[in-house]
């Protein structure tokens, strides 16, 4: 829409918006692509532990949540020289609420962190092919 900064994504039924942050010239109308890539790490955690991996290795959960945070200086992306604009410190703080024994529980960790695709991607990146048209 004119005038509109925020912009309208798309992925199969799903749309959603992202905006930059004022700081850098965006609006500060939606999350950022930053945010998004953060929120992908946690909420991919909490679903795939709870609705994969729990059943798969036997655990019961009474809840599991995630918190995803980095590192960023907003100079960076706006191109101010010497200022880094790739993340750092990236974490995620997983917690589960289980009655279950520890190796139970081990179980599903190591299962998600062999099996957690956003995480994969992050831990050991794939090529990213570019097009430009």
């Amino acid at each position: 829409m004119p005038g509109e900064q925020r912009v309208r994504v798309e992925g199969g039924p799903f749309a959603w918006y992202a905006d930059l942050p004022r700081a850098v010239g965006g609006g500060n109308c939606a999350p950022s692509p930053t945010l998004y890539l953060l929120g992908g790490l946690a909420a991919g955690a909490v679903a795939f532990i709870r609705d994969v991996l729990a059943p798969q290795c036997d655990v019961r959960l009474h809840d599991v949540t995630a918190v995803a945070r980095c590192e960023e200086d907003l100079r960076g992306l706006a191109g101010v020289a010497g200022a880094e604009p790739r993340l750092a410190g990236m974490s995620l703080d997983i917690r589960l609420d289980s009655p279950d024994p520890e190796p139970r529980l081990e179980t599903l960790r190591q299962a998600w962190l062999d099996r957690c695709p956003v995480y994969l991607a992050l831990r050991e990146p794939v090529a990213v092919t570019v097009t430009w048209s």
